[in-house]
């Protein structure tokens, strides 16, 4: 496998020749997944230092390229990029396969036979088809890990359907707890980001993990099988608690949180805050910075029951404070008392937020068409083996000759070969 040391940027978006080591360095890992869920699991394992090769269809790439608007402008007479496809594909080197023809799969076996892990996100069965599927790859590679990612799993009565995240969102309970209430005029309301994809996403990056540990205490290779549907309803924590062993469905309740009271949007003189509070010494404390500790006494307000039925009463006397001066003055005040508040901030509010500028959150890299490519560093914090930002997304198949000669020493006349046939 090749070395990961040179010029690279760290967590901390710090630029210099460092000695990075990331803790999967020497794992390869092939990457035949599209949109979001898999490509944001083997980003994550491209961040940890694996090498992730990512196999595309020859010419159009990953479906995410193309989606747009907004795009990123190229050089002078250089395709516009996909601001969406950036977000998941950095630390990756790609080459176009068309693995529907019999030369492309033999070639990805081969290439499958030198790797680790495989992520797909295929209908059920249709690598199958190619003699792709994970009993196929495992006869040329026991040690293979092998995770597909789909919609609804590769067993039960839906293992066949496609599935998007808002279809998802519907079916797994995400959009009947989201939104506005019904009394109020509210219906069911998706979340605003692809958040079944990416649940799906690190669970599968999760589970390679394990695979990969369980494979180095002397473990074989295994076949690991993630939903989108599996993993939006585990999200759902509470709101299926309830209902699982009370029989007592959460029912929407907007920017207001189900069970505590206070904690949602209220409004000061210059715009909104977010206050929480999950018990009542925080109540406590936060009546005394609104000017109000009698609250705390109040047996309306008394306990967090009590608050949450008597949850209308209360925001109206909140607000009603709160209007009486700025957001600045409230937050200083709350936060000074050790109870949640922030604001609802914008992206531009995001992106010169001191806190994740101090955490090193944005990274800015070198791109071969855009010239430079911003984009939202890993969270992940690891003081031994840093995360490091190694090269920006790459273009369809820039990288057809590099991968294939270094891994499976194909000369330069196979290469054009290939290239005449349209299989690479």
């Amino acid at each position: 496998m090749q070395e990961l040391d040179g010029d690279a940027t760290d967590a901390a978006g710090g630029q210099g020749r460092i000695d990075y080591r990331g803790v999967l360095t020497g794992i390869r890992v092939l990457d035949l997944t599209r949109v979001v869920a898999g490509p944001l699991a083997a980003q994550t394992l491209a961040d940890l230092g694996a090498d992730v090769i990512k196999i595309e269809r020859v010419g159009d790439g990953d479906d995410l390229r193309t989606l747009g608007p907004p795009w990123i402008e190229g050089r002078p007479g250089a395709p516009e990029q996909s601001t969406y496809f950036q977000m998941v594909n950095r630390n990756k080197r790609s080459i176009g396969l068309d693995f529907a023809r019999p030369e492309g799969a033999a070639l990805l076996r081969r290439l499958a036979a030198e790797s680790d892990v495989f992520i797909e996100n295929f209908r059920t069965g249709t690598l199958a088809r190619y003699g792709l599927g994970y009993e196929d790859l495992r006869k040329v590679n026991p040690r293979l890990i092998y995770c597909s990612i789909t919609g609804f799993g590769q067993t039960g009565p839906y293992n066949d359907r496609s599935g998007y995240d808002y279809l998802v969102q519907a079916m797994g309970g995400q959009m009947a707890v989201t939104g506005q209430p019904e009394a109020d005029g509210g219906i069911p309301t998706r979340v605003g980001v692809p958040i079944a994809d990416i649940t799906a996403g690190n669970n599968a990056a999760i589970a390679i993990l394990a695979a990969l540990l369980h494979r180095q205490n002397g473990g074989p290779g295994q076949h690991i099988d993630i939903a989108l549907f599996d993993s939006q309803v585990a999200l759902l924590m509470n709101n299926i608690g309830s209902w699982l062993n009370a029989r007592a469905p959460l029912p929407r309740t907007g920017n207001e949180h189900p069970t505590a009271v206070p904690n949602g949007v209220f409004e000061c003189a210059d715009g909104f805050v977010l206050i929480a509070t999950f018990n009542d010494r925080e109540f406590a404390r936060l009546a005394g910075a609104l000017g109000h500790p009698e609250w705390a006494e109040d047996p309306r307000f008394l306990r967090s029951r009590d608050r949450l039925e008597n949850r209308v009463a209360l925001t109206v006397e909140m607000n009603a404070v709160l209007s009486t001066n700025l957001r600045a003055h409230w937050m200083e005040r709350i936060l000074a008392a050790k109870v949640s508040c922030g604001p609802i901030n914008e992206m531009p509010d995001i992106e010169e937020d001191p806190q994740l500028q101090a955490r090193g959150m944005f990274v800015s890299m070198e791109h071969p068409v855009t010239g430079t490519v911003r984009l939202v560093g890993s969270p992940l914090r690891l003081s031994e083996t840093p995360v490091a930002y190694r090269s920006a997304p790459p273009l369809a198949g820039e990288h057809n000759d590099e991968v294939l000669r270094q891994c499976l020493s194909l000369s330069a006349e196979e290469l054009e070969k290939l290239r005449a046939e349209a299989i690479i």
